[in-house]
């Protein structure tokens, strides 16, 4: 037998889903509205940890190097090739064969030493003729010359005497310039680079023989743009070194500088004399240093350091134990390796010489080559 809902039991069936629609409103579903934005506190929160504590700002790590002091030069570099001042080639003077050769390529020769020997046969004899007139001439000269004096013969003979023997002296010199030729002797001190003859050739006037080049006159010159004209001057100090000759480094000097501008280049030839030292020679490729200004006790900045925007040159100074500061670098002087800035930085300074790049001015950083922190003993757990 069924037993009838109560009025009170029909009423509690029909509350419960009402009951439930105010609760699911209340969760509220994140696809169903946009969740609210965080408060300040909120905001604060996203810089604390898990534990609530603030993050801590992580160092960049670097390679620091303190500044030091030292010497530093000014050096205009250039290349160019090796030439002698003081070179010439030397020419036959006349049609003959070659009978004796005196010297050979790599020898040293002084001015007026005998080169080579050509035939000069028929050359003596001519000398020799000359020579046997011209004698005579002189006594007929001198019997004629007393003669006039006390006027026993006319001036047209005594003319004629003074000019038989003028032209016998110039057939003398004519004959001996010829022999002359027949030697061929140095124009120069110096060493005798190459001999373009053979014992027994026949020669013609104008052949070329040999080439002397005297290695004492060796110079570079260079062709320094006229903006550093003002740091030239003569006496300068240049370094002088070559590929081919490894490590080995020459001294020389600015002997002359040219007293114009080239107007299609805009430079300045400087000859720099280095004399004959061993190793050096005409036609050898070097680089040369010009040494324009030195600075004995300069603040020396590595190039390694620096950090370049467009135009401007910077580095990071380490400043209140471990803030990278950016400092603006003015050079004075540079080499390969240093610079030597106009100030704002002194010897001791620590600066980042690596890490640099991206690096923001007052950035915290580490020294990657620092040692270590030693890590604390771990606490004693507590027993449970």
């Amino acid at each position: 037998m069924k037993r009838a809902r109560t009025p009170l039991a029909a009423a509690l069936v029909l509350t419960l889903p009402l009951a439930l629609v105010p609760l699911a409103g209340c969760g509220g579903s994140g696809d169903a509205q946009a969740s609210p934005k965080p408060s300040g506190k909120d905001a604060a929160a996203d810089k604390k940890g898990e534990n609530g504590k603030e993050k801590k700002e992580e160092a960049v790590p670097v390679e620091l190097a303190a500044i030091g002091r030292g010497a530093i030069e000014a050096v205009l570099r250039f290349s160019t090739n090796l030439e002698a001042e003081s070179h010439v080639e030397v020419f036959s003077e006349a049609n003959r064969k070659v009978v004796e050769l005196r010297v050979e390529e790599g020898d040293r020769v002084r001015k007026g030493d005998v080169l080579l020997r050509l035939q000069d046969d028929a050359q003596r004899s001519d000398v020799a003729k000359a020579e046997v007139e011209l004698d005579q001439a002189e006594r007929e000269y001198a019997r004629q010359q007393r003669l006039h004096a006390e006027s026993l013969i006319s001036e047209q003979d005594f003319n004629d005497a003074t000019y038989r023997l003028q032209q016998l002296r110039l057939k003398l010199a004519d004959s001996q310039r010829e022999l002359g030729y027949t030697e061929v002797r140095a124009p120069i001190a110096g060493t005798v680079t190459q001999r373009l003859v053979k014992l027994g050739d026949q020669v013609q006037v104008g052949q070329h023989l040999f080439d002397i080049v005297d290695f004492d006159s060796i110079v570079a010159r260079v062709y320094v743009p006229e903006k550093h004209l003002r740091d030239l001057a003569p006496g300068l100090v240049a370094r002088v070194s070559s590929p081919s000759l490894g490590s080995s480094e020459f001294a020389g000097r600015v002997d002359r500088i040219a007293p114009v501008v080239d107007p299609k280049t805009g430079t300045v030839k400087v000859t720099v004399a280095l004399g004959g030292q061993p190793g050096l020679r005409p036609g050898l490729y070097v680089d040369v240093d010009l040494v324009t200004a030195v600075h004995r006790d300069a603040v020396l900045v590595p190039k390694r350091a620096l950090v370049y925007d467009n135009d401007l040159v910077f580095v990071f100074r380490l400043k209140d134990g471990n803030r990278a500061e950016r400092i603006a670098l003015d050079p004075v002087l540079e080499d390969k390796i240093n610079v030597e800035p106009a100030g704002g930085l002194a010897a001791g300074d620590r600066i980042v010489v690596a890490g640099q790049t991206g690096l923001k001015d007052g950035a915290l950083v580490k020294d990657v080559d620092a040692e270590p922190e030693p890590e604390a003993a771990p606490s004693d757990r507590a027993s449970l």
